[in-house]
This record gives C-alpha cells, structure tokens and sequence, in this order.
C-alpha cells in the first residue's frame, strides 16, 4: 500500500457516508461475527460499531451468520437483507463488506498483502491466529475469497475505548498507512453488549422489505389492531444452560433485567426457564392490565397456545407461518406491550429496540430489588 495515496486523502474531511468507491484515509474494520447466532451477533454488533467510531475508522458491515442444520456451513446473509445502511451511517461511517470487498479491496487491501487480527497465538493449533479454523470461521471468510497471508497479536490492546489511553495506543500502533485494514478474527466487541452502547440499538433500522413483512403479518393475524408480544425460549439447548445458574449470577443477557452490577434483582432458574404456569399466568395479567386481547408469540420450541387458550378463551393467540427469526424480531418489536427472557439475547434485541421507541417490555418471573433491599 502506497503511503502517498493516504496522505493526499488525509487533506479531505470524511463524511459519515463516503461514497462506497472513495477510500477512507482514516482505515477500516471488518470482523467475522463468529459466536452464537443472531442475537449474540447483534449485541457484538453494537460493540463494534461504538469501537469503529472511537478509534475512527470505517465500518466494514458484515454479513450474518446463518445456521441451517443440517447443511454443514453456515450461510452469509449481507447486512441489508434486514437492516438499513443509512441508518448506520447517522452514527458513523460504514460500508456493507460486499461493496467494499468489490469497489475497494483491490485497491487498499489487495490479496497477498491481507493480514488478521487476534489477541494471541491460536489454541486450535493452527499458525497464527488460525483465522479460518472450523465454522463459521472458514465459511465466512471464504465467501469473499478471502485468505490471511500473516497475524498479528494486538495483546495487550483491550476494546475498552471509553478511555482515552486506549484509543491512542491503538491509534499510535496501528496507523491507516500502514494498517488501512484491522480485520479481526472475531467482533472487536465485549459480550454481552456494554451499557454504555445499549442506546446504539437506534442507528440498528430494519429495512423496508422487513417492514413490510412485519406489516402485513399483523394486518393478516391482527387486522392491525393492538398485540402483546411475547417470546419464549424454551428449546432443549436452553433448559440445560440454565440449570447452570447460581442464584444472583449473570448469564448472557440477564444484565438487562437484573443490572449490569446486579443492582436491579437476582437472577433465577425461572427467570432464565420460566414453567408453563408463570407463563400463562403472566401473560392473563398483561391480556387484563392492557386490555389487550390479541397476543403474538415468537418461540425457538413450544408455543403453549393450547394452554393459554384454555385459559383465555376471548383471546386471540398467532404466531408466523414460516420460520423466521429476523420476522418474528421485527412483529415483538412493533407490539403494543412486550414480554421476554431475561437471559436471551434475541428477548434483548427487542427490549433495546423498545426503550429506543419508548415502549412498554417486561420479562417472564422477574421481580425488582424493593427500594429496602438496595
């Protein structure tokens, strides 16, 4: 890479939205959104954004990671399929990882001369960071034809940017002439999503395709009058990881009920994996306390509307024909009062979007410190 060509560009200002064939002086970040899926995705997503805009450098926004068992690799699904670009770029600078991997790779970050990012040596056994170990890892990178020609361990750079210090090491160690790509190995991200980044949520819009479906699958189950969202993560792969938990202990996405300090409450076996009784229970309160008679349910297993039927004969109780989860986000996020888990990171991607618009959530068997007990 020539040196040159990034000082001519340093005398330009950078707008929030560069055109996708204009190279950005100040660099780029790409990362594979590798652990978990669409929800753990999510939460790294905003991580990464608020770390792209600390350091200043382009966002390189790139594809979810899909699982469609039994296929034996993961799908690539491009940011934009669900999300709008424009809405990412009110907060920074971005470019989706097709558009730049085609009008701007060649030039900045040509094959030969690609190099990835870790915090140390592989444990995989692999050289390096191993980038492309196993999936989704070999299969992301693949997709844009990608391979590494070197690694390079960023220990003992951390992804805390809310301090300053930080920012400036990795300013002052990985300058755009020399590194005008940091692609790391995995999100540039802390899990869950720091506090500090939740209202991030707001730059995340979903795009008008997605809008339309959620549109029409409230107009067809609801003729488009008022709904209660809830989600229930009951699948197998659920039930085991919460036996796990110690009361009081933080797991996955429970910080967003029980604090990030654990100042709002203690976590439980039933808030994690709440019995079909809390959950017909709670969701009868709601149907009365909104005066609500409509209720949409999202669910990776079980759907209990047989239960809550018989408990709620006057209510009516949909879910979506077909399969999609992003379809499902977007239904829970428009609804008129939302229940969650409080460990999911899908329950999360919701409660987020909510606060953002200022409406109403709650999660399955959760019960808040009383002021006493602080």
């Amino acid at each position: 890479m020539e040196e040159g060509i990034f000082a001519v560009l340093l005398m330009t200002s950078v707008s929030s939205a560069l055109s996708s064939s204009v190279i950005d002086p100040k660099g780029y970040i790409v990362y594979c959104p590798c652990m978990g899926r669409f929800g753990n995705q999510a939460d790294h997503f905003l991580g990464s954004l608020a770390f792209a805009k600390d350091i200043d450098r382009t966002l390189i926004l790139p594809p979810w990671v899909e699982y469609n068992f039994p296929k034996p690799t993961s799908d690539q699904i491009p940011f934009d399929t669900y999300f709008r670009v424009d809405a990412v770029q009110k907060y920074h600078r971005a470019i989706t990882m097709e558009k730049f991997m085609k009008n701007l790779a060649p030039k900045i970050w040509p094959k030969g001369n690609r190099t990835v990012f870790c915090y140390g040596q592989s444990y995989s056994g692999g050289p390096g960071c191993d980038a492309k170990h196993g999936n989704p890892f070999g299969p992301f990178w693949d997709t844009f034809n990608i391979d590494f020609d070197s690694s390079e361990y960023y220990e003992p750079l951390s992804f805390d940017t809310s301090n300053p210090f930080e920012v400036k090491r990795w300013q002052e160690r990985y300058p755009p002439e020399r590194f005008p790509v940091l692609a790391f190995k995995g999100a540039p991200a802390h899990f869950p999503v720091e506090q500090r980044n939740l209202g991030l949520q707001q730059y995340v819009v979903w795009s008008d395709d997605m809008l339309k479906k959620a549109n029409d699958l409230i107009s067809e189950k609801f003729s488009n009058d008022k709904y209660i969202g809830i989600h229930l993560r009951l699948g197998s792969d659920f039930s085991n990881a919460c036996k796990h938990i110690d009361s009081g202990s933080a797991l996955f996405a429970s910080p967003q009920c029980v604090g990030y300090r654990g100042e709002k409450g203690k976590l439980t076996l039933e808030m994690c994996y709440p019995s079909d009784d809390t959950i017909v229970k709670q969701v009868k309160r709601a149907v009365k306390e909104k005066e609500i008679n409509n209720v949409f349910i999202a669910t990776d297993s079980r759907d209990l509307i047989s239960k809550m039927k018989k408990a709620m004969p006057k209510v009516t109780f949909a879910r979506q024909d077909g399969n999609s989860p992003h379809l499902d986000l977007a239904v829970l996020g428009k609804s008129d009062h939302f229940i969650g888990c409080c460990v999911s990171t899908f329950s999360a991607f919701v409660k987020r979007e909510r606060d953002v618009a200022e409406k109403s959530s709650e999660f399955w068997a959760f019960k808040k410190f009383k002021k006493e007990e602080l």
